[in-house]
């Protein structure tokens, strides 16, 4: 089973036992987080997408990790008029263990889509 969530401004494809790197979310680590945002859930050969998202599914995870990414280099010049600049940026991020996919695939459902 599997689903396809929103947070931060993108979509991840989801199982339980994953874990994913999702912009920084407020909490700590060992805090239960749930993403009601679920676009589409499959399992089984059944799956149910979102218009715009899954009613009644939900996404449960862990936070195991609170930190920042690897630094990324902005450089900046214009050739021959002397004119350097170097800064650098670290993204906050949250890691989340994925632990259970709840509802949106019931056998009195459509299939194929949600109404």
């Amino acid at each position: 089973m599997y689903a396809v969530i929103k947070t931060g401004g993108k979509q991840y494809r989801v199982r339980p036992g994953d874990i994913i790197r999702v912009e920084k979310l407020t909490g700590n680590v060992g805090d239960g987080v749930t993403f009601s945002d679920v676009l589409l859930v499959s399992g089984e050969g059944d799956s149910r997408i979102g218009a715009p998202s899954v009613s009644g599914a939900r996404v449960s995870g862990k936070i195991v990790e609170q930190a920042r990414d690897r630094k990324v280099i902005v450089f900046k010049h214009k050739k021959r008029k002397g004119y350097r600049r170097k800064k650098g940026h670290r993204q906050y991020y949250t890691g989340v263990a994925i632990q259970d996919i709840e509802g949106g695939l019931s056998p009195d459902a459509p299939k194929g889509s949600e109404e």
